[in-house]
This record gives C-alpha cells, sequence and structure tokens, in this order.
C-alpha cells in the first residue's frame, strides 16, 4: 500500500483488496504446480485435464489455449492417455477430427486433490448473503477482466 503522503503511481494504489487479489493469484499458482507434482504430471497437463474437464476440445484447441505448437500438444496429450487419464475420440459431427474425453482416472486426479479446497470454497460461499455474492462476483469478473487485458492486448 503506498504511504498516505504519496500518489499512487499511474493509477496503481495497492488497497487491501488489491494485495488480497494479487496473493490469491499467487497461491492459485502454486496449488496448480503442487497438484500436478501430486499427481505425477506437469503443469501443462494439469491445465490439459482441467480444460478437458470443463468441455471436450480437440488436440489443436489444446494447443491454442496452451500456447504451444500442435506437435507440443500432441505430446501432451500423449502422455495423458498412456496414463489413461483422456481418451481420443472420433468427432461426432466431423469424423476427420478428434475429440479427447476426460475419463474417470482423469477426472479423479484433479477433483481429488482439489476436493478439499472446494469444500473450503463451498463452505465460504455459503457465509456469504446473495448480495454479498453478487458483489464479490462483480468483483472478480472485472479481475478476470484486467487480467485479459494482459492475455490480449488492446491497440493503443
Amino acid at each position: 500500500m503506498s504511504p498516505p503522503d504519496q500518489q499512487p503511481e499511474q493509477g496503481w494504489d495497492e488497497s487491501g483488496s488489491l494485495e488480497a487479489l494479487r496473493e490469491l493469484v499467487t497461491t492459485g499458482a502454486r496449488v496448480n504446480h503442487v497438484v500436478a507434482r501430486r499427481a505425477g504430471i506437469s503443469d501443462t497437463e494439469l491445465v490439459t485435464l482441467e480444460h478437458l474437464g470443463r468441455e471436450q476440445i480437440g488436440p489443436a484447441e489444446v494447443a491454442r489455449r496452451l500456447e504451444v505448437s500442435t506437435a507440443a500438444a500432441t505430446g501432451i496429450v500423449d502422455r495423458l492417455v498412456a496414463r489413461g487419464h483422456v481418451e481420443r475420440r472420433p468427432h461426432a459431427a466431423d469424423r476427420r477430427r478428434t475429440e479427447l474425453v476426460l475419463t474417470e482416472s482423469g477426472r479423479g486426479e484433479v477433483v481429488g486433490h482439489l476436493m478439499p479446497m472446494f469444500i473450503a470454497l463451498d463452505r465460504l460461499d455459503r457465509s456469504f448473503t446473495a448480495d454479498e455474492r453478487a458483489l464479490v462476483e462483480r468483483y472478480l469478473r472485472g479481475a478476470i477482466e484486467a487480467f485479459e487485458q494482459v492475455l490480449e492486448p488492446k491497440d493503443s
């Protein structure tokens, strides 16, 4: 936080909420690394499992989301398939394409390590009123938009 007699530089004044958000981001990155290590997979393999836990995508989309080459994405997928965490299946609408499907083993690898955190977060979430949750959600969605300015910078 800036001392009271100093002006924030370029519109940046680290309030308690901004400091907590920064700590959350740092801790979240550590959680991913620790979970990947415990599961015996790489950080990128864990991120791939997380993506597949939300939706079925193909290897090319894995490459795009991880910002790696298609060859690197193929290696990641190959390792996850070899471990039994992911299956390759023909795409339902376009047989020339491949879909990646998260197996129960893959889901268990992610969820099993993260369940204590999910339970604690659910307990915290339930401790807020509906209005408080709406305010927290508004703040977090705004933070996501701020992060996306780094991921996809706008031309000035």
